[in-house]
């Protein structure tokens, strides 16, 4: 069972701090990703097509997370470091102090959107 009933109950429950950068990560991944529905799979906020996952996202206790297809984050590599950003094989993290640009998310989320079997 899933802790979290919805990306509403998920944002509630993340460090106040961070509540508006997942906010804005939500609605951003929804503009571009206008067929995905949203879920909750291993309790994070996604966006599937069908049954995947196409982006996730996450709160920690000072930073967040932004999780892709792998392809998706290889291929903008160059991107993800010119903003100053650390990347895994699967995500990006950001912070407030260091924010993911609004252009890297577009990027990324149409990556991944491709690079899944849909």
């Amino acid at each position: 069972m899933t802790k979290y009933a919805d990306h509403d109950a998920y944002i509630a429950e993340a460090p106040l701090e961070l509540r508006p950068w997942l906010v804005r990560l939500r609605a951003q991944l929804a503009r571009v990703l206008p067929d995905a529905e949203e879920a909750i799979a291993y309790d994070m906020p996604g966006f599937r097509i069908g049954q995947t996952i196409v982006a996730g996202y996450a709160a920690f206790s000072k930073q967040c997370g932004l999780y892709l297809s792998p392809s998706a984050i290889s291929s903008h590599a160059d991107d993800i470091a010119a903003a100053g950003l650390k990347a895994t094989k699967t995500g990006v993290t950001f912070s407030p102090s260091r924010p993911i640009p609004d252009e890297l998310v577009e990027k990324l989320a149409l990556a991944s959107r491709r690079d899944q079997k849909l």
